[in-house]
């Protein structure tokens, strides 16, 4: 029997599982995908070309209000996230960047909003999407702008190396282009929210439990820490939600810019 339960007094607590991430249909007779998740995927989306409508469907000479956000987002997304990558090319790949980087964070910014608090990332299909999307293209253009050999001849046998080193080197950039990039791509993503929502769900339900649920003098200071840890913690995954958005799109830019630009 656990400390926590020794505390709870008269009752067991039962900390958070991978349960809190299994939500059923919106409406009886509906679809299993058409659930929570979906939903808030959906209103992410449109709640993004919202923003970015109102900000550049009539831009002004001197911006102001939303157009002024919208052009502040715009410019850290195309100097801190693409051009680096991207090079002369950026400019050309400026919407999918930033409809990238501004979808993703406001989907894992709804695992700290009130009432919503469910990261869209912590579900495994997203991130997957996103990141087979990305793949295709890099695949697509490498082998448009190098030729399908030469595409593979610059990712396996790069030049300047010894020959008995592409013995390994050849099948592990084969290996890591291919097949661990995408996956990792989408499973880092995936992992920081799941992990996230559910250390935010294991303390505020430490705390609720604790303080309202099952309020005893030997559990009270366990609840007021879950408390504190809830609100540390929010602070810290709202770091990581904006951190995870930045690396995502970061990394497209950095896999189509090696396909536009294989000399780099």
């Amino acid at each position: 029997m656990s400390a926590l339960t020794v505390l709870a007094d008269g009752g067991e607590f039962e900390a958070p599982g991978p349960s809190i991430f299994d939500f059923p249909s919106l409406w009886h007779g509906a679809p299993a995908w058409a659930n929570k998740p979906v939903l808030l995927a959906v209103l992410g989306t449109l709640i993004v070309c919202v923003l970015a409508w109102s900000a550049f469907a009539r831009p002004k000479l001197v911006p102001r209000g939303i157009q002024n956000l919208g052009e502040l987002g715009y410019l850290f997304v195309r100097d801190q996230v693409a051009r680096p990558f991207l090079g002369k090319d950026t400019e050309r790949w400026m919407p999918l960047m930033v409809s990238l980087f501004f979808l993703i964070l406001l989907w894992n910014f709804f695992g700290v909003v009130p009432v919503v608090q469910f990261p869209v990332a912590s579900h495994i299909a997203f991130p997957i999407v996103f990141a087979v999307t990305i793949y295709v293209i890099k695949v697509y253009l490498g082998i448009k702008h190098q030729g399908f050999i030469g595409y593979f001849k610059n990712m396996m046998f790069p030049p300047g190396l010894p020959k008995f080193i592409y013995v390994l080197l050849a099948p592990i950039e084969f290996l890591s282009n291919l097949i661990l990039a995408p996956f990792t791509h989408a499973v880092r993503l995936f992992a920081n929210m799941f992990a996230g929502h559910m250390i935010l769900a294991f303390f505020s339900a430490v705390g609720f439990w604790f303080l309202f649920e099952r309020l005893t003098i030997a559990g009270a200071g366990i609840g007021v820490v879950g408390v504190i840890m809830t609100i540390l913690m929010t602070g810290f995954e709202i770091f990581i939600e904006f951190l995870q958005a930045f690396l995502f799109t970061m990394l497209a830019a950095m896999y189509i810019g090696g396909s536009l630009h294989p000399e780099h």
